[in-house]
């Protein structure tokens, strides 16, 4: 039966199986029915258009999750059709958690929130991909070009989306933006954060 239901509609096996079992599964029909796309439709694609981060859920092959914040100038995701979106990755600490466990499993769910306007949200989730910066743009020559020195991005993460769906505005803080420095580039630690949180020298239990 679950598995006939997972075909039937977004979403995964256990979220329908808890719906039956808990008594929700007619307002998730209903939620399925109205929110849930396979593609972005016009005002989403807008939507992502002015964001400036996203949140970026991935797991390797064996299920271990990691979620990490994406950021920059608005556009810097972006839509390329109705069904794929693709986003920079820029130098970083060298770690590539993100990228690691998309080479082993490419399921991705990317959430982007509005906190200064219109205070909603957007789920897309789909399959990734990793692509070279010239490959891309020479595919899509209307990639933003880098906004800041030390902002090039090295490769790309392309997403085709299986799923978009609204994320409830109700426990959403408005906040309000403010100037700040930055210091695109710069691997000085004070300027980076330093060891905000004490973890340097601390030996993992």
């Amino acid at each position: 039966m679950a598995e006939v239901i997972r075909k039937a509609l977004p979403g995964s096996a256990g979220e329908h199986e808890l719906q039956l079992r808990w008594g929700t599964a007619e307002r998730a029909r209903r939620f399925y029915d109205d929110q849930v796309l396979d593609h972005l439709n016009p005002a989403m694609a807008e939507f992502v258009a002015r964001q400036e981060m996203a949140f970026v859920a991935t797991a390797d092959e064996g299920g271990e999750c990691d979620c990490t914040l994406r950021a920059g100038p608005p556009g810097f995701l972006s839509v390329l059709d109705p069904r794929t979106v693709a986003y920079p990755e820029y130098r970083g600490n060298g770690v590539m958690a993100s990228l690691g466990n998309i080479s082993r499993n490419p399921y991705v769910g990317i959430l982007l929130v509005d906190f200064f306007k219109d205070v909603i949200g957007l789920h897309i989730n789909g399959i990734a991909r990793i692509a070279d910066d010239a490959g891309l743009r020479r595919l899509y020559p209307e990639l933003p070009a880098p906004d800041m020195p030390g902002r090039r991005a090295e490769r790309w993460v392309v997403v085709s989306v299986q799923e978009a769906y609204i994320h409830c505005s109700k426990h959403i803080p408005l906040l309000a933006k403010l100037p700040r420095e930055r210091y695109w580039g710069s691997d000085d630690l004070k300027r980076k954060g330093g060891d905000f949180f004490g973890a340097k020298g601390t030996p993992r239990l």
